[in-house]
């Protein structure tokens, strides 16, 4: 299995599947880079050469005690690019990952980087303060991680349902779709699931976003009850110089399953694949 090493020494493990453009699919807050199945094998499959990765804390990466902050993580997407040799690339950060796209771009600019997706991103700040009043109150994350620490199973279950907008009449992913989410998110250690949600709940990136000037998609539901679209989505694009908002009436946050075939379809034209497969299916 293929892994590389991160300049603190930690090992990430990573998928490197197809050929042709290269794109970073960055996973999401708790899971890890199986989340992304339906995206990488499908623009795999439409000529463009897909890769990710399991965040630290996360999946078959290392797990160490401390890393968990923004500039780390964009120093661990930094050793991807540069381990690879990647050029050209399609930045794609769901949720979380938003913010990782955003440092990285700000502390290692875009020469690598042709263009970036934020999909229903935490960007550009969620925490409620004295100059960012729409944001979230920070008692709904002190309670957050104190569910976490009681009991972290019963957290993560219950916080899928919200995340992919299921109800009982309204069934948006399957039950078997939940226990593999489940299933990624009993991963992640502790340690890591705690500290990356106070970070992706306290870190502002709205200057870091003016200095920005490469296309960005932005797409972001606008039932996201995770991550309002009125505070991320929209005011992300107007912070960037050179961004394309893309809402998904009705679409809650966990819409790259909810909302897989449109997701793919809009990611492929962005970054430019073919409009059919080269590779046919499996079982084709």
């Amino acid at each position: 299995m293929p892994y590389l090493e991160t300049d603190d020494g930690v090992e990430l493990f990573y998928r490197d599947w197809g050929t042709g453009k290269p794109v970073v699919l960055i996973h999401g807050w708790p899971v890890n880079g199986e989340m992304w199945e339906q995206q990488a094998t499908y623009l795999a499959e439409h000529g463009l050469r897909v890769i990710t990765y399991d965040r630290r804390g996360f999946g078959r990466s290392g797990q160490p005690w401390t890393g968990y902050d923004y500039d780390t993580l964009a120093a661990d997407l930094n050793a991807v690019m540069e381990e690879l040799e990647l050029e050209g690339v399609t930045l794609v950060g769901f949720s979380m990952a938003g913010g990782e796209v955003v440092r990285y771009l700000s502390e290692y600019g875009s020469d690598r980087v042709e263009r970036a997706v934020l999909l229903a991103s935490v960007t550009p700040y969620l925490l409620k303060t004295a100059d960012n009043p729409g944001g979230v109150d920070g008692n709904v994350f002190d309670q957050m991680e104190q569910q976490i620490r009681d009991d972290r199973p019963t957290f993560l279950k219950e916080f899928a349902l919200r995340f992919f907008g299921r109800t009982t009449l309204k069934h948006t992913v399957s039950e078997p779709e939940l226990e593999h989410n489940q299933i990624m998110a009993l991963t992640g250690s502790p340690r890591s699931t705690l500290a990356l949600m106070k970070a992706w709940s306290t870190t502002d990136f709205r200057e870091e976003m003016k200095a920005i000037t490469i296309p960005v998609l932005v797409i972001h539901g606008t039932n996201d009850a995770t991550v309002p679209i009125d505070l991320s989505g929209r005011l992300s694009a107007k912070l960037l110089p050179n961004a394309t908002l893309s809402e998904y009436e009705g679409e809650p946050h966990g819409l790259y399953l909810t909302a897989a075939d449109r997701i793919n379809r809009e990611l492929l034209q962005f970054i430019g694949g073919g409009t059919e497969p080269i590779s046919a299916p499996v079982l084709a």
